[in-house]
């Protein structure tokens, strides 16, 4: 038995630290702009055109000149070529400034939507990290619980924000008031679906290491039980 107690802060602090690892992926999906990429068809080469890539916050507009390189491609980019860039906070967050992608309403809604779920996850994942830090320096393991839990919100949360960004790149590819062909998802959006794996599965890990653990053998719980005075 005291084996197993040794060995509960040595597994609490391993599950912590692949923890830090999902949060610090959510902290670079939620801050960075490389959610999706968008891209107008190309009709003509040897000029220039305009391919988009947002995240939460903000819309980059790259001017990329095309040269006919080997077959024909549909779509403006690849967008890591060279060009002129050019960001912009999403108008609904920063009154005055453009951004035409977003001016449809439903587009609006999505937007908002995905990044309030995900301030919600990383409210979550903070308040997990002071509890679990706390459990350290206190030896307060019934903080451990509740931070399981807190993790385990702040992965759901992300997926929702996911699905919700996800929906959004596909209403605006589908609908004719947009000039968007192409699409693909980058890595803000992998780092946004791994942070949900770990954070979601480790959140689960955490609290079955904080459950107590029930005895294996029927005569363990008469050997713990207390000396009668």
């Amino acid at each position: 038995r005291s084996r197993m107690d040794q060995s509960k802060p040595l597994k609490v602090r391993l599950t912590f630290s692949v923890i830090l690892v999902g949060v610090s992926l959510l902290f670079a999906a939620v801050v960075t702009d490389h959610w999706a990429v968008l891209s107008p068809r190309v009709e003509e080469y040897n000029a220039t055109c305009e391919a988009a890539h947002f995240g939460l916050w903000r819309l980059c507009i790259k001017r990329i000149f095309m040269q006919e390189q080997g077959p024909k491609v549909k779509g403006c980019g690849p967008i890591s070529l060279p060009g002129e860039h050019n960001c912009s906070y999403f108008k609904h967050f920063t009154p005055g400034q453009s951004s035409e992608i977003f001016e449809v309403t439903t587009q609006k809604e999505y937007s908002i939507s995905a990044a309030a779920i995900a301030i919600f996850s990383i409210g979550f994942a903070i308040i997990g990290t002071i509890c679990v830090l706390l459990s350290f320096t206190k030896k307060r393991d019934y903080l451990l619980k509740p931070a399981s839990m807190f993790y385990t919100f702040a992965g759901l949360c992300i997926i929702i924000s996911v699905e919700v960004m996800r929906q959004s790149v596909k209403r605006m590819i589908d609908s004719e008031e947009t000039v968007w062909i192409e699409y693909s998802y980058s890595w803000s959006f992998a780092c946004a679906c791994a942070s949900f794996v770990l954070l979601f599965i480790c959140g689960i890990t955490l609290l079955l290491i904080a459950l107590p653990r029930f005895p294996q053998n029927p005569w363990e719980t008469c050997m713990d039980a207390e000396p009668e005075h």
